[in-house]
């Protein structure tokens, strides 16, 4: 018989009467019932997401948890004295006397950057205020100048 001749039926319409109907068996007793007879049992575990929802998770009641927490952390911004100090070493006479438009020009960012940080207004941009502390030598932390010789 060649392989062209046979023909595979697939279904539920296509048992042969040969072959048993495979049940599923739910209990402890259908599953003792059914091994007394000298039934084939396998027995399989499912893995099933619909009941995850039913079973208790760490994930929904750490979202609920933060849902209900009344701590609002305020946003960290620029201190008002690092904002003057900026200020005052771009306006003095020297080396570092410059527009806002030119300290971002140098820092490569915006001029409304630069102004909102000396406002004090800016929320906290470690970057940006490392790059203008650079560029006019002052402390990122505390805004006073630092001496040239030192680093």
């Amino acid at each position: 018989m060649d392989d062209w001749d046979t023909v595979t039926k697939i279904g539920s319409k296509t048992r042969g009467g040969s072959s048993q109907k495979e049940t599923v068996v739910r209990g402890k007793s259908a599953l003792n019932a059914a091994q007394r007879s000298g039934a084939i049992v396998g027995t399989e575990k499912k893995f099933a997401t619909g009941n995850i929802a039913n079973k208790p998770g760490t994930e929904g009641q750490r979202l609920t948890k933060v849902d209900r927490s009344d701590d609002i952390i305020p946003v960290q911004k620029v201190n008002a004295e690092i904002g003057a100090a900026i200020r005052n070493r771009r306006s003095q006479e020297g080396p570092h006397k410059m527009t806002q438009a030119e300290l971002a020009k140098k820092v490569n960012a915006q001029a409304n950057d630069i102004k909102t940080l000396e406002s004090g207004q800016a929320i906290k941009n470690q970057a940006l205020l490392n790059k203008v502390a650079r560029v006019l030598k002052i402390s990122p932390k505390t805004g006073l100048p630092i001496e040239e010789g030192k680093k």
